[in-house]
């Protein structure tokens, strides 16, 4: 197949989505298939260009795969006007690119939300060039921008809604991540036939498991305590996640716990502040992807801290590492959400934004080896199971395959 990428993340982003679809194209390539990707310059989680990178029009050609760079506005704060000036800006400069490809005659035009701005060039791409048109939602940024505040104004959704459902019934296929997300779709008027199920995943090669190796020498290497326990929150630091209530756990839970927050983002400063005062805290930037298996398995327990009106239109992605370290989860969400269904019985699931319930459920695993070994085990056997990237991505292509055959 030929298939062309669209989507403003790609690696060598460590996280999110980027890290994701540049994954999903080097297994592709390695499968024999001719794949091209036009995106951006790498900035994300830290919302700037990434040293090494121009924010210009470039090509470069890595692990097989082609890849263009197109370049947009960065902004050094992020706010909701903001993000879709952002956004838009890619979705202007990556058009040339993209009708260009239309002479390359793709089988295939993925594109990944968000953006959305991108959909419609995507189709345009996939009209023109007789290609299949494929939109894979990793958030439902419509719905999660108006739900989390950053747009506001019932007129303003209802147009931005019709506008996405319109959308969304002219691609040949649309997959997400999970089933909740999946029924938000056929909410929206898609048929069941279109849309399908296509999981973030994990590369197990990079996690050795072992119940009671808390991987001392990088602990050591961090300057970690090697009895201490530790609590470890490790993705991007935005503003989906509620972050201030890892500040507010790490000053109730004292010097019993050494908290790892790692990673960046638009919230990493603001909790900086609430933790300056803190000796039980380490603040780090985000570990190698190599390393990435390794430095999870410091971990006693992890930390899914998410605001309670995000529930359902976002699947933390950081969750697949979670599982594959065989460590415990302790996870904000309601019952009855697709996370607390998942997280069931592979970790402590609390109240969302509520401290008490998290210094309490932290506590808890703290103090019983026997429950952490019991909790984290079955996390490790969901990733062998359902996660594992060969697994996820041969039940893709297969989706592939039998779309550009009608």
């Amino acid at each position: 197949m030929r298939i062309l990428l669209h989507g403003i993340n790609y690696s060598p982003e460590l996280t999110g989505i980027g890290k994701y679809t540049g994954e999903m194209a080097s297994w592709f390539a390695a499968q024999g298939h001719d794949v091209r990707v036009v995106t951006a310059p790498p900035y994300y989680p830290q919302w700037q260009i990434t040293p090494g990178y121009a924010n210009r029009w470039q090509v470069e050609q890595t692990a097989g795969v082609v890849v263009y760079r197109c370049p947009l506005w960065v902004p050094s704060k992020v706010s909701g006007l903001k993000r879709i000036i952002h956004l838009a800006s890619f979705a202007v400069t990556s058009l040339p690119i993209m009708l260009w490809q239309i002479f390359w005659k793709p089988d295939v035009v993925w594109v990944v939300e968000p953006p959305l701005f991108c959909a419609p060039q995507a189709l345009l791409v996939a009209k023109l060039s007789g290609a299949k048109a494929c939109l894979h939602i990793q958030d439902y940024e419509v719905d999660a921008a108006f739900d989390l505040g950053l747009l506001k104004g019932q007129a303003v959704r209802n147009a931005v809604t019709l506008g996405e459902r319109c959308l969304l019934r002219l691609f040949d296929k649309v997959t997400t991540i999970s089933q909740r997300m999946i029924d938000r779709a056929l909410s929206k008027g898609l048929d069941a036939d279109k849309v399908a199920l296509f999981p973030n995943w994990v590369d197990l090669s990079h996690f050795a498991y072992a119940a009671d190796d808390h991987n001392s020498a990088y602990r050591a290497e961090l300057g970690i305590p090697a009895d201490a326990i530790v609590a470890l929150y490790s993705g991007n630091m935005g503003n989906k996640q509620g972050l201030d209530i890892l500040a507010q756990a790490a000053s109730l839970c004292g010097s019993a716990v050494f908290f790892v927050f790692c990673g960046n983002g638009t919230g990493r400063a603001d909790l900086v502040d609430l933790c300056k005062d803190l000796p039980n805290v380490l603040f780090l930037d985000l570990q190698p992807v190599a390393r990435l298996g390794e430095f999870l398995a410091i971990a006693d327990i992890h930390l899914l801290p998410q605001r309670a009106d995000a529930a359902d239109l976002v699947m933390p992605s950081k969750l697949t590492g979670m599982f594959a370290s065989g460590r415990p989860v302790i996870a904000m969400a309601n019952a009855g959400t697709e996370l607390s269904d998942v997280v069931s019985r592979r970790g402590l699931l609390i109240e969302p934004e509520n401290a008490g319930a998290l210094v309490k459920a932290i506590n808890t695993l703290a103090d019983d080896k026997a429950l952490r070994v019991k909790l984290g085990a079955p996390g490790r056997l969901y990733a062998e199971t359902h996660l594992g990237i060969d697994a996820v991505l041969s039940r893709f292509e297969k989706i592939l395959f039998k779309i550009i055959e009608k």
